[in-house]
């Protein structure tokens, strides 16, 4: 018998480590390393990870036949020449040369990287997988779609920041690439800077900031981030006068002097919020969806597509994301649970696949979102053990869902550990944190004694699919919280706690065939209540990945202010 065609896909040594597995085509995980080490971001080599999905599969690491991973470096090599021309410029001048070394650098790393890789996996062919074709391919094989545009927005692939793509049949795509925007124009880079300028982690607290927009007025800097990022006719431009050129390197500033003079100076962490401060970020956040409509509109016009794919870590802007279902533009958007580069790992792999097998199309990825570790009763019962001081009930299945539903109309905050761990950063309620949204003053709880969060940080609903216009005006489903929906007169009435203060949600639709638990809980929730909705947010803490093993989740339980954890189907109370 031909020994099974086993391609490894792999995000490692940069931000978010992640793996995924195929096995002739057939995806047996994926799984953010963060989730399993509890070290948020973590760059190290996905270990944990890779063993998981071999064991998973009944594989051992000499079995593996190819790796992808999500980084080429001789593309960063080719940045060289330009780079280098910038000292011809008075205004990149002083960055050229280290630019050109930071690259040269990278490009060296990277090699070093393949190489550690293939020592791994010895009987392995290791492939460089271009960074945005990785983030293409996530994106549309996860759509299921026979063909789309594919709209890639990030702060940095190599040279690329920005691609457009026309993509066929998603079990075994064909993608064209038809446009990209290099470096240094990057809306990925200029959201970060902006994002750090404010006091918040690049990289990580992004949300934070489009968050902190809708309380803050726009007009009072939206010509100046009309200068700093003005549109093109192939897509836009940043302005290096006020966000100067990129150098990989640490130590260089992000903003220029001319833009802290024309914002305010850099908030410190924990400094108090000013309204400046809320009308930058809602200048910057205004920008990024006209940006981002603009490039819709370019992919609109480069294939001629009724259908959008979106991927890259500006993907998971949800308000830009709203923007353009909104604007009419395409019949249907699609953004796949780990739009970021977590996600590339299962690009890399399919990308290689379809590469070296024409004979097995790719399978279980549409619509997949539950695709890490689960947990059995042995596993439960060695994590409760290191936590004499708690209680774990073992509850009837055939309950579960109305006692849940019955201790959250009750007002409690309840964290959810259940099945397989979600793939992405959005919690979709295997994951997650839950709460009745008609109790009162339930967002500033939430966010003072559960997440440990700042005050003006929004909460997300999850809704039935069925019942989700009544509330929600999006006109599609939205299975991965990853858009933002206008808010009906319902919604701001019946649950005005999952309504942010610019009029949206960030909802998370649910059919019984996507989850069957959580669809039956939001049921047995309507019926006591009326409303089919509950707010849901990750199983963590601020600063903390999202608990992906029961003893994380214990620790979420014990060291903030959840009233309980169902932890798959014991009921666990300090």
């Amino acid at each position: 018998m031909k020994p099974p065609n086993v391609v490894l896909g792999l995000c490692s040594f940069t931000h978010d480590s992640s793996a995924a597995l195929l096995v002739d085509g057939h995806l047996v995980g994926f799984v953010e390393e963060e989730r399993l080490v509890e070290r948020k971001h973590t760059k190290e080599f996905p270990q944990r990870a890779v063993e998981w999905l071999l064991g998973e599969a009944g594989l051992t690491a000499g079995e593996v036949t190819a790796v992808g991973y999500n980084f080429r470096p001789g593309d960063y090599l080719a940045e060289l020449p330009r780079a280098l021309a910038m000292a011809a410029d008075p205004v990149r001048r002083s960055r050229a040369v280290a630019r050109a070394a930071g690259f040269a650098k990278v490009a060296a790393r990277t090699r070093h990287r393949l190489r550690e890789i293939g020592q791994r996996f010895p009987a392995a062919r290791v492939v460089a997988v271009k960074h945005h074709r990785a983030h293409q391919l996530a994106a549309f094989t996860a759509s299921g779609w026979s063909e789309a545009a594919v709209l890639v927005v990030d702060s940095l692939g190599e040279r690329q920041t920005t691609t457009i793509a026309h993509a066929r049949n998603a079990e075994q795509p064909r993608l064209r690439q038809v446009q990209a925007v290099d470096d240094p124009a990057s809306l990925g880079y200029v959201y970060g800077a902006v994002t750090e300028h404010l006091g918040w982690r690049r990289g990580d607290e992004e949300g934070t900031v489009m968050a902190l927009a809708a309380l803050g007025d726009p007009a009072r800097f939206r010509s100046l981030f009309a200068q700093a990022v003005p549109l093109t006719d192939t897509g836009f431009a940043v302005d290096p006068a006020l966000f100067p050129v990129r150098v990989l390197t640490s130590g260089w500033a992000r903003t220029s002097p001319a833009f802290r003079q024309a914002t305010c100076t850099p908030r410190r962490d924990r400094e108090p919020i000013e309204q400046v401060h809320q009308d930058l970020a809602a200048a910057l956040q205004e920008r990024t969806e006209q940006v981002m409509l603009h490039l819709a509109q370019r992919a609109k016009e480069l294939t001629g597509s009724r259908r959008l794919c979106l991927g890259g870590g500006v993907a998971t802007n949800c308000v830009a994301v709203g923007r353009i279902i909104d604007s009419g533009l395409f019949e249907e958007v699609f953004v796949p649970p780990a739009p970021g580069d977590a996600g590339t790992a299962l690009g890399a792999a399919a990308a290689v696949h379809t590469r070296v097998d024409t004979a097995h199309p790719l399978t279980g990825i549409r619509g997949a979102c539950y695709l890490g570790p689960s947990y059995g009763e042995k596993d439960i019962d060695q994590a409760l053990a290191v936590h004499p001081m708690l209680t774990g009930k073992p509850l009837e299945e055939g309950d579960l869902a109305r006692f849940l539903a019955e201790r959250l109309a009750s007002g409690m905050v309840v964290g959810v550990f259940r099945g397989r761990v979600e793939a992405g950063p959005r919690a979709l309620g295997n994951r997650s944190i839950l709460a009745s949204p008609l109790l009162p003053n339930v967002v500033e709880r939430l966010n003072t004694v559960v997440k440990f969060r700042e005050p003006f940080r929004p909460f997300a609903p999850m809704v039935t699919a069925e019942r989700a216009e009544e509330f929600f005006a999006l006109g599609q489903q939205a299975p991965f919280m990853s858009m933002a929906a206008r808010a009906t007169v319902a919604a701001r009435t019946v649950v005005p706690a999952v309504v942010h203060a610019n009029g949206t949600a960030r909802l998370q639709t649910v059919t019984a065939d996507q989850n069957p638990f959580i669809h039956a809980l939001l049921e047995a929730f309507a019926e006591i209540t009326g409303v089919p909705v509950l707010i849901n947010t990750s199983l963590n803490i601020k600063g903390k990945p999202m608990c992906g093993t029961p003893q994380m989740a214990l620790h979420c339980l014990t060291e903030s202010g959840l009233d309980a954890l169902l932890l798959e189907d014991r009921w666990v109370i300090r």
